[in-house]
């Protein structure tokens, strides 16, 4: 059984059918479209896309960060003064 991770919940028949009224009803909630009562798709409100985009960016740069905090060893110092 897959688990659906929304409080709303519409087939895509009905999301065909009125779009406006599924997204007015489910008050800026994510919706779970679902296909034969599978899970296949998310409809997230912009505003909770772009916050998920900006952590899945957040992650991405902690990673690199740790990366080449692993690589130090590697690092040839340098004198400001040099510079």
């Amino acid at each position: 059984m897959h688990q659906i991770l929304a409080s709303f919940s519409a087939s895509i028949s009905e999301l065909k059918k009125n779009p406006t009224a599924l997204l007015r009803k489910a008050e800026g909630e994510t919706i779970a479209i679902l296909n034969h009562n599978l899970p296949t798709a998310y409809l997230v409100p912009a505003e909770v896309y772009e916050l998920l985009m900006e952590k899945l960016e957040d992650y991405e740069l902690g990673e690199i960060v740790k990366a080449r905090q692993a690589e130090k060893h590697l690092a040839i110092e340098v004198s400001l003064d040099d510079l």
